[in-house]
């Protein structure tokens, strides 16, 4: 079995028992990186063959998951914080599992998206989560345009690195519109910025 389990966002206490449960019972993990997954594993007690799977090489090390689970073991797929397949890798794996008639499953528990629309105080009644936006500035702009009448809270991830660039991009798109950046979720120094 094939096992999506969610791990914390930032504080390590934010993980299910289940998923502890899992992660101790796989044959092998397969972490977004192998050194910043071993501190939730050390954390509790987790000692297991751990392969890399990235958005690099998630292509190739499907096939070698497929094969494993094939001879029967149970594989375990982390991502660096939050759960698989949501703007990290997994979507390439679900889709060549589905097309094997392979089973698999997922632990919920933390979501990013899920914990920063709560924190932002806005409508959690109605909204869309788009992810991270495109590198190229022009299907930036093309990707933004197509939301930009929607009526409702949208949701985006943006690196550190990026934001500068992505509210600027954003703001030339939708124009004055209530917006709330949230960030250091669950850590010490969260913090949620209304503008």
């Amino acid at each position: 079995m094939l096992y999506f389990v969610a791990t914390p966002i930032g504080n390590l206490k934010d993980i299910s028992y289940r998923a502890i449960e899992v992660l101790k019972e796989a044959d092998e993990i397969g972490c977004e990186d192998t050194r910043h997954s071993q501190t939730l594993l050390s954390a509790y007690g987790i000692e297991k063959k751990c392969f890399s799977y990235h958005k690099f090489n998630e292509k190739e090390i499907s096939e070698k998951i497929i094969l494993k689970l094939k001879e029967g073991k149970n594989i375990a797929i982390i991502s660096d914080a939050g759960t698989p397949c949501v703007s990290d890798p997994g979507n390439i794996l679900a889709q060549k599992l589905i097309e094997e008639g392979l089973e698999f499953t997922v632990i919920p528990g933390a979501c990013a998206f899920v914990s920063a629309l709560v924190l932002s105080g806005l409508d959690s009644g109605r909204f869309c989560f788009l992810g991270f936006l495109p590198d190229k500035k022009s299907e930036r702009k093309e990707f933004l345009s197509k939301y930009k009448n929607l009526d409702m809270t949208l949701i985006f991830y943006y690196a550190p690195h990026d934001i500068a660039k992505d509210i600027k991009d954003i703001y030339s798109v939708f124009g004055e519109r209530t917006a709330v950046a949230v960030k250091e979720i669950t850590k010490i120094h969260e913090k949620a910025e209304r503008f």
